[in-house]
């Protein structure tokens, strides 16, 4: 996760990881932790806390933001594209990526980008219809942290029963060296 500047007031990193809770919506390091971000109001002023920006507030209030002294976090819907902030991506701590139905992976794409192309090291969150199936390629791709209300997926992260992608097919990370299958390749780290 980026550092903020000394002067710049936002709170301690730890603070932004969120407590644990067992109860808790957000699954990160592990555990169940409290949120403590909080999504922007649709008018007015954000508030001193940690806030949860959508991209058109982003846009249409930035220079007012940029003063903000709390950290910020970006809500993008899938296929919302981020390389016309992309300058600004440094700027959020979180960035969170909303799968509105089991179908639509567009948010897939974006986390990629965002890791890949753009280099963004901050909170890269899963939100909406995040299933147990659906985790292994989810961290594969990016996401360090997810929303999680759907019981049977709460209950498979707490006993540790979602499996990591070790091998797939899909050319992503270092290539084998000569004499091997190219196109088999096994997870990096």
């Amino acid at each position: 996760m980026p550092t903020p500047d000394p002067g710049s007031g936002w709170p301690a990193q730890a603070s932004l990881t969120g407590e644990v809770d067992r109860e808790g919506p957000i699954w990160k390091q592990g555990a169940f932790r409290r949120d403590p971000w909080r999504p922007s109001p649709a008018g007015g002023e954000p508030g001193a806390s940690p806030v949860l920006l959508v991209k058109a507030r982003w846009v249409a209030a930035r220079e007012s933001l940029l003063s903000r002294a709390a950290p910020i976090g970006l809500l993008l819907e899938g296929g919302e594209r981020v390389d016309d902030i992309a300058d600004d991506l440094a700027r959020f701590a979180l960035i969170a990526l909303n799968f509105a139905k089991f179908s639509d992976g567009r948010a897939f794409s974006t986390a990629r980008l965002l890791r890949e192309k753009f280099g963004y090291g901050g909170e890269l969150r899963a939100v909406g219809n995040v299933l147990s199936d659906q985790i292994p390629f989810m961290r594969r791709v990016g996401f360090d942290a997810f929303e999680v209300h759907h019981a049977p997926t709460r209950r498979a992260l707490s006993e540790g029963l979602i499996a990591e992608v070790r091998l797939y097919y899909q050319p992503v990370g270092a290539v084998p060296g000569p004499g091997t299958r190219a196109w088999l390749r096994g997870s990096i780290g």
